[in-house]
Parts: C-alpha cells; structure tokens; sequence
C-alpha cells in the first residue's frame, strides 16, 4: 500500500451538482408589439461572419490559440504561485489549515513546528545577510585583484623570455576584451527582442506542466489525456455523482472526502488513493457502486477497485489503474529460456495490478484454485509447478482427475503422474495422501532429531530425506466428490495442511466449484494461498477467498466471463490484502505444441541426482525387498548413524513405500527383530555393517539347515 506523505489529512471540497441548486424562475425579455404596428426590419448577421464561426479549422486554430494564451498565463500564475512560496510561509500556512481540517492534533503540532523552524531560519539568513554580501564583495575584489596581477606576471613572463613585449602582451589582453565587448553589443539586441518569446515558451511549458485549460480550450484528445489523470478532485466529483443515497444525504449536509493517502502514482501503472467515508457509508456500498466508480474515473470496471482499507478502518483503499491496462496480456514467462527456481524463497507467477511480479515462496504455503471452467485455473497450477521444476532439489507428484493431458510433458520430471476419470486414479491419490501424512510425520520425528524446527534450503542440500514435496491435485472435486473415498481424502489432506506447514511438503488443489462436496471447507481455510478465478455467486467468492471477501470488495465475480481469462483476485501472495494477479501464460496449443516442454528439458539438466523422475508408478504390493541386504548394499564397509541410514536407503530403492517413512528409531527396532543389535554411544546409534553380514550369513545358515 502507498504511503502517506506530507499532504496526509488533505481535505477536498466537493463540487456543487446542479440538482443541489434551486433552479431560478425563467424570465422572459421582450417586447409586445401592435398586430397592425410596422415591424423593424431584420437584422441579419452577415454570412461570411456565420461562415467563419462555423469553419471547422479555423475553430480549431482559435481554440488551440486560446489554449496557448491559457496556458502561458498559467505558467505565470505557477511561477507567482512559486515566488509567494519562497518569499512567504505559505505552504506551512496551507499544511496548518489541512490538518486543523482534518482534526488531526499531531498533524497540527508537526505543522506548527515547521513553521516556527521555517521562520527562525528565515531570521536567521536575514540577519546574516549583510556577512554574506561582505563576503561576496571580498571575494570579487581579490578576484580581480589577482586576475590583473595574473596578467602582469604573465606579461612579464613574456618580456623575459622573448615571445614579446610587456606592452604588446598588456594590448592584446585589452584587445581580447574589446572584441568580447563587440560581440556581447551586437548580440544584445536579437536576445533583447526575442527575450519575450522566450519567455512566453518557458511560461507555456510551465502552464502546460502544471496549468488546467478550460474544457473549451483543449481539444477532445487531450481532454480524454487530461481525464486519465486521477486526481484528489476527480475522486471528488466522482463520489459526487455515484448515487448512494447516504452518500448523497451527507455531502447536502456539508461532509467533505479526507485522504489519508492523496492519489500517488504507483510504479507507473497507475494510482492508489486512501479516503474517508461519511457516517452511514461503509466500503462496501462504494465496492457495490464499482461500475459507476469506474464510469465516473473513466475507466473500465476492471481497473477499478475500491475495498476496505486496513488503516485507517472505515476508509476506502482505491486502486485505480491506467486506462486501457486491463486488456493488456501479461508479459512472457520470465523462465521461458532460462533461470532456475527455489521454492524456500520465490516461484513466479505473474504480474499484480500494480506491475510488481508475484513470486511467493512454495513452502509453507499449501494452494487452491478455484473458477468456472476455461478461466485459467490449469494454466496457473502449470505455472506453479514448472517454477517448482526448475527448483533441483523439489520433488514432484502431480494427480489429474480428467482426461485431459496438461501435464504429459511435465512426465519426465514428475516423481508421481495419474492421470484419467476412473476410480484407480482415485485410489492412487488416496493412496498418494496417505505416504504424504506417514512423511509429515517421520519428518517431524527427523527435525526432532536434528534439533531444528522446521525445512530450510541448507538442510534440504544436507538430508536427501528433507527435500521439498510438491504434490498438485487437478479438477480435485473428482477425489473429495467421490461417494465412497472422498471423505477420507478430505481428512487426510486437511491434516496434512494441518501439521506439514513446517515440513517442506506443499499441496496444490483445483477445482470448479467451492462447495463442500468439491473441496472441503476446512481445506480452503487452512491453506496460505488462495486464487479465485471468475465465478458467478458471492458464494463461491467467499468460499475460495475467505469468508467476507465479497463484503470487504475482494470479488472475482466482477471479473469479466472469458475477457479476463487468466486473471484472478489471489490472497496470500504478497503484504497486501489481496492482488490482482494477471498470471503467466504457458503456451499449449491444440496440435501438440507445449511451451513447457522445452523448460522440462531445461529442468532435467538441472535435477538433482537422488530425486525421483520419469513418473514411475508406485511399488507393486507384490514386490519383496530384504532390509539386511539393502543395508548391506548401503553401509557398504562404513559405520552410520541409525539417523542417517534411511536416507541412504531411499537413495538406494527410491519408490519402496517403507523406506519412504522409515525413521532411525523405526529402523534400531526393526535390526533388533533381525538378530541385529545397535549399540548406545550418547545420542548416536552406529549401525554396524559388519554386524548386518553377520546376521545375512547366520540367516544363510538357518536356512541350509532348515533344508536339509
């Protein structure tokens, strides 16, 4: 939000509207005349006058001359305005009478101090003046002094060694100022005639910087420049003529606008602007008047937003963008052809309202999507996870409950890819959920262990164990909509949002509609980052963005259907209450062409070596492996600590579910049931490989005697 300056308290009176006026009784000028009296003869206005008046370029030409007049006398008028400035304690004088009009008592004292240090520095300088001008006059006595000694010197200079005489050198130093002299006279007098053109052009600059022509002076083309200038006036007269009758009632009653933030231009987007409202008039009767608000600042309703602002409570924080910004595409994907990504501290997603890139950081921050079909929510989830791609230390699930293939070329980097309507692609998600809540809590047993509190980039690169999950979750009203599963995927997802905040495991959901039978209410609730897409109720505004977002002005029902595809109302991003996020588009076209093929290749080069890709399926049950002989094969001829041997194990047997959440404290119990017994040496347990061989060949033995 734009800060408040020194213009804080800024009262704007209102115009007066036409309908606040009585209108005055009509009064007929004329003269009654006798049927049978002579009539005067008619005066008619010559034609070529008529002919003049009605020419459309000398109009024109009149116009723009008048405008100039205008202009210049402004440029006058600013530069007198300027001179009283400098010469008076006018500008303290005008932030005393704000602030006295604003009520504002610190304001006040701050006011009043400038001015009583304004006014000693002013004493100050007055009685140091004649020292000054002592000062100048002593420097430009011993300056000239020591020019003529200078050139007497030099002239003598000149005498001794031979080059000339101290005479001849003294003439041509007098020669020299009489040509200057010359030149200067016959210079004079062009500069003294087109002085006043120059100074005319200088005060219509001036004028045209900060002078108001009247509306008949300026052409249509300016004038529709001029109305895209949001000013403290033109929020005024905007809320003037919004038609809300409270707001109406108070202004007849003399209630003026205060800012608490005048319009303040905003990274050269547009302007954000902080104003009062009267008693009776709440934000989001102003939010409810958006089409007008828009009309009257003229601009399109979706460069508009007026919500209610943090500080002061009761104000209206307004968002104006500059005309015509709203249709403007959002600019390529920045890691289109290269850069790489960490999810600890920023993903790109797109442009806000204001032109600032929204690049939140993934971990702890859980996501959900939300919109009408067609709106943007698959591309946003692409964006998403093709930033997280190019992080090498994230791993990647990805779940689609449709047919579609938004994420084939993602395959190659994917731990996990599903994809289809049937009910297995259900079973495997839940499934997926159930490994990611077993992870949340071996991790939190490992942070224990470690001594820290939660997942840091440097403990990521440290323990392979630790690294980032990102598991997103396509048209999800398919998994939590399922009659007899999506309950308990419902649970467990809202419990994995719950308790792995800390633990690097991130969770993305999208889906149609808000209702508790596509996503769970507590789902959405829990999670940092929300993103709404154009839906049609309050309802669903509500029930993606928060419960009184739709009060507070926060509506992506005010989102134009398939025109502001790719635009959604997010909160969670950034400081801000919410953003108007325009989001990056990842080009994928009908015959086969898919942007973000090329930057999976990109992310392939880059991933590192331990993490899991080219979405193999999950283990079969079927599949058997012997914990001593991976062990064997991991500790090689080196003593671990029970802590850090599940991490080899993984690297070993990366889509073997029970390593996945196995612990060195699961793994110390499991060796003693194998006959393996890891010894206490303070708070480390060093398993021993010789004794796992150990345990293998009295295992071997027990068997061949079993045989025979």
């Amino acid at each position: 939000m734009a800060q408040p300056d020194e213009r804080t308290g800024q009262v704007v009176p209102f115009p007066t509207r036409k309908a606040d006026v009585e209108p005055a009784p009509e009064v007929l000028d004329g003269e009654l005349v006798d049927d049978a009296a002579p009539r005067r003869p008619a005066r008619w206005v010559p034609s070529t006058i008529v002919r003049v008046v009605e020419h459309e370029p000398t109009r024109r030409r009149a116009r723009t001359a008048a405008g100039a007049l205008v202009t210049v006398a402004a440029g006058f008028g600013s530069w007198a305005s300027k001179y009283r400035d400098a010469r008076t304690l006018a500008p303290y004088n005008r932030h005393l009478r704000a602030a006295e009009a604003a009520g504002d008592r610190q304001a006040v004292a701050e006011a009043l101090d400038r001015r009583s240090l304004a006014i000693e520095q002013r004493h100050k300088r007055l009685t140091e003046l004649p020292k000054v001008a002592a000062g100048f006059a002593k420097v430009a006595v011993g300056s000239l002094a020591a020019l003529v000694v200078l050139l007497l010197v030099a002239a003598l200079v000149a005498q001794l060694a031979g080059v000339g005489t101290f005479l001849g050198f003294l003439g041509g130093v007098l020669d020299l100022i009489r040509f200057v002299a010359t030149v200067v006279a016959v210079a004079w007098l062009p500069l003294l005639i087109a002085s006043p053109f120059l100074v005319g052009v200088m005060a219509w600059r001036e004028g045209n910087r900060t002078g108001t022509a009247p509306d008949w002076a300026v052409s249509p083309v300016k004038r529709q420049e001029a109305s895209s200038i949001v000013t403290p006036g033109g929020i005024a007269q905007a809320l003037v003529h919004l038609g809300v009758p409270a707001l109406n009632k108070a202004l007849k009653d003399g209630w003026t606008v205060e800012f608490h933030t005048p319009p303040t231009r905003v990274n050269n987007k547009g302007y954000q602007a902080v104003f009062s409202l009267p008693f009776g008039v709440t934000p989001e009767m102003i939010a409810d008047k958006r089409a007008v608000l828009a009309r009257n600042l003229f601009r399109e309703q979706i460069e508009v937003w007026p919500t209610a602002a943090e500080k002061p409570v009761t104000y209206v924080d307004l968002w104006v963008a500059d005309s015509g910004s709203g249709r403007k595409p959002a600019p390529a994907y920045p890691l289109l052809t290269s850069g790489t990504v960490d999810v600890f501290k920023a993903v790109p997603l797109g442009v806000s309202q204001r032109g600032d890139l929204i690049a939140p950081p993934l971990v702890e921050a859980n996501m959900v999507f939300g919109g009408l079909p067609g709106q943007g929510k698959s591309n946003a989830v692409r964006v998403v996870m093709l930033g997280a791609a190019l992080d090498p230390l994230a791993e990647l699930w990805v779940y689609v409950f449709a047919g579609n293939g938004d994420f084939d070329v993602y395959r190659p980097r994917l731990a996990r890819y599903e994809r289809g309507t049937g009910v297995e692609v259900v079973e495997d998600a839940l499934a997926a959920l159930h490994e990611l809540y077993e992870e949340v809590g071996r991790r939190e047993a490992r942070l224990a262990e470690l001594g820290v509190k939660k997942v840091t980039r440097a403990l990521a690169e440290k323990h392979h164990d630790l690294r980032p999950i990102v598991a997103g979750f396509s048209e999800c009203h398919e998994l939590f909509g399922n009659a007899e599963l999506g309950k308990e995927a419902g649970e467990i997802a809202v419990n994995i949002v719950k308790r792995g905040r800390k633990t690097g495991v991130i969770l993305a959901f999208d889906t149609q509609s808000s209702r508790a039978a596509a996503i769970p209410p507590a789902l959405v609730e829990q999670v940092a980052i929300n993103v709404c897409f154009y839906v049609k109720t309050w309802r669903n505004n509500d029930g993606f963005l928060g419960d009184g977002s739709f009060r507070a002005g926060i509506r992506a029902t005010e989102l134009r259907f398939n025109v502001d595809r790719g635009t959604a109302i997010t909160t969670g991003t950034t400081d801000e209450t919410f953003e108007l996020l325009k989001w990056f588009y990842i080009e994928a076209r009908e015959d086969g062409f898919d942007a973000a093929e090329d930057v999976i290749e990109r992310a392939m080069g880059l991933v590192h070596p331990a993490l899991p890709v080219g979405s193999p399926r999950r283990a079969l049950e079927t599949e058997r492996r012997d914990l001593l002989e991976d062990l064997a094969d991991a500790l090689g001829h080196e003593k671990v600590n029970a802590a850090d041997v599940p991490a080899r194990l993984r690297e070993l047997a990366p889509n073997w579910a029970p390593y996945r959440t196995l612990n060195g404290k699961a793994l110390v119990a499991q060796l003693a049931q194998l006959g393996v017994k890891v010894p206490s040496t303070g708070n480390r347990y060093p398993v021993d490989p010789g004794a796992v061989r150990q345990a293998l060949a009295e295992r071997s033995t027990a068997d061949l005697d079993d045989d025979l």
